[in-house]
């Protein structure tokens, strides 16, 4: 018999959510075989069999959170007959090898009578409903789920424990709100589907509201005009597309941008450990790519050091990665600034949020024409972007973070002086 274990997945990740058993119990499975998908709030995770034999056991079903180390399922040597059953063929061993199995076979349709249907009434719940459910003394099997699976979430618990209070207080005692609300909860000319949130969604959410509760954020200003960058990739991405066989974003512009200015203001690269400012020497940029489950930021290394070309070969590659959720840890780790382009779904200004523990994120938004004043008398119309840029002001000032931004246009609008940046 062999555990299947919850793996060592990377030094940030404790546990994880399973998000489904591809193979079922009673199956026959090979060494590598793929027995489970494990959701984490970074990557998704491929378990396999680490030998032959047959899937005796799910200890933990699809939907529940799981631990590092912990035992969620067993494989069991040689291979199940057509229709046994796991449950059936594991008593049977366990009844020839003890001593007393004549008294146990004896004492079986007693035993039956009594438990077998109290496990077959027990409702499907997340841990956390049944931890609930055993705090305030509910039978989950009294406890009707919203889900349309069938499995009774925490706020399934809650609406009963609410309604059962409720029933037991004096008619006049009863609040009159939650009369009302009673009948639009089961309306079915109002219906509301519940969603279960991913755990990358989750992460998500509550890092958001983490930077904003730790993090002096504040946000600044400005507007890049584009005319000289569109007018290099006019002239040099066919060539540019020939030669490297990648296409001129924007994204290499601003990534060289943002790594000139990061040289010239140090501490926006940066991060505050404790008492203590870790002035990064390196630059490491992550872009914030849009996936199916959730923003995520995987890193560009040493971009400094990186071509245009490269930049935007690593850019399309982790994009890709991103999209069919084949990231790895390593691609998402020790990222020291962010650039996220909001521009791409329209968004004309924004304030983005500080990926923690970074102290600056820069915003990208549309280009959008409008009429610019050259000087008193003259006015044309421009492809102009706002930028913004969101920083921590427990170490960077207000000024440095003005200059930062400032720096960052200038490069932009003057495209050559980006090539003197390295």
């Amino acid at each position: 018999m062999s555990e299947i274990i919850v793996p060592e997945i990377g030094e940030s990740i404790s546990e994880g959510t399973i998000a489904q058993w591809i193979k079922k119990e009673g199956e026959s499975v090979s060494q590598g075989d793929l027995l489970l998908e494990l959701e984490t709030d970074k990557v998704n995770l491929e378990i396999t069999a680490e030998q032959d034999g047959v899937l005796t056991q799910i200890l933990k079903q699809e939907g529940d959170t799981v631990q590092v180390g912990e035992v969620i399922g067993m494989i069991g040597a040689g291979a199940l007959s057509a229709g046994a059953a796991p449950a059936a063929q594991a008593a049977e061993a366990s009844a020839q090898e003890s001593p007393a199995a004549p008294q146990a076979e004896a004492a079986a349709p007693a035993a039956s009578s009594t438990s077998q249907p109290s496990a077959e009434a027990a409702p499907l719940a997340t841990p956390a409903a049944r931890k609930l459910a055993r705090e305030q003394g509910i039978d989950l099997r009294q406890v009707q789920a919203v889900d349309p699976s069938g499995r009774v979430y925490p706020s399934d618990v809650q609406s009963f424990a609410a309604g059962t209070q409720a029933a037991k207080a004096p008619a006049a005692q009863r609040p009159e709100s939650v009369k009302a609300a009673e009948p639009a909860v089961i309306n079915p000319a109002k219906p509301i589907e519940r969603i279960r949130m991913s755990r990358r969604r989750i992460t998500i959410a509550n890092r958001l509201v983490e930077a904003q509760q730790t993090a002096a954020m504040l946000t600044t200003f400005n507007e890049v005009d584009m005319s000289a960058i569109l007018d290099v990739r006019k002239r040099r991405k066919d060539k540019f597309k020939e030669k490297h066989e990648v296409g001129l974003g924007f994204m290499s512009f601003f990534t060289k941008a943002v790594v000139g200015a990061l040289k010239a203001f140090p501490l926006l690269n940066a991060e505050i450990s404790g008492e203590e400012i870790l002035a990064k020497k390196y630059y490491d940029i992550g872009i914030a790519v849009s996936a199916k489950e959730g923003l995520v930021v995987p890193v560009v290394r040493d971009a400094d050091r990186l071509s245009f070309a490269e930049i935007e070969k690593e850019i399309v590659d982790l994009a890709g990665k991103a999209r069919s959720n084949s990231l790895s840890l390593a691609d998402l780790q020790g990222g020291t600034f962010t650039i996220t382009n909001g521009g791409v779904f329209g968004s004309l200004l924004s304030t983005p949020i500080l990926n923690t523990p970074q102290v600056g994120i820069l915003g990208m938004h549309k280009i959008q024409w409008r009429p610019v004043a050259i000087d008193e008398e003259r006015m044309e119309n421009r492809p102009m972007m706002y930028i913004a840029l969101s920083y921590d002001h427990r170490i960077v000032d207000g000024s440095e973070a003005v200059r930062f931004l400032v720096t960052v246009k200038e490069l932009l609008e003057d495209p050559e002086s980006l090539l003197l940046e390295g």
